[in-house]
């Protein structure tokens, strides 16, 4: 038997630096329907408060199907923690950058959306680099409600 060392308790061992990654990479995110729980905890963290997030029948006297996803709470869906990219790049994450989006559709309670990013740029600086994701959320009937960008600051391989 071994003796335990926590910097070798990993979720993937081999870590990827800037030069390891590809154009067009995808990163596939889980499914998640939107609960009513979803819209809850998204009300308790965010401190929003309007009726169109939590309150059905303010939503169906306005016509909608049910609570109204807030765009921040579709945003969240994109997060990459929740896939596999960041235990990648655990030796070579500096830091998220940027983010930008556009809500295309709307995202109501009950909805199953189907996040993914996709790298879509590789810039090269000295000893890092700029690694953009598109990042899209699909919905159950297919239709594209949000797509934006990331950027993150990544280290390339010590020498």
């Amino acid at each position: 038997m071994t003796q335990f060392d926590p910097t070798q308790h990993r979720m993937i061992a081999e870590q990827r630096w800037f030069e390891d990654f590809r154009l067009h990479e995808r990163f596939v995110l889980p499914s998640r329907t939107m609960t009513d729980a979803v819209f809850l905890a998204f009300q308790a963290a965010s401190g929003d408060n309007h009726p169109v997030h939590y309150d059905v029948e303010f939503c169906k006297a306005r016509g909608m199907p049910g609570l109204l996803a807030h765009g921040l709470q579709s945003l969240v869906q994109t997060a990459p923690g929740a896939g596999l990219f960041p235990y990648l790049v655990e030796d070579s994450l500096v830091g998220f950058i940027e983010q930008s989006s556009r809500f295309l559709k709307p995202v109501h309670a009950g909805d199953t959306v189907y996040p993914a990013l996709e790298i879509d740029e590789l810039t090269p600086n000295r000893t890092t680099g700029v690694l953009g994701f598109h990042s899209t959320i699909h919905n159950q009937r297919r239709e594209l409600v949000l797509e934006g960008r990331q950027r993150y600051l990544l280290r390339k391989r010590p020498a």
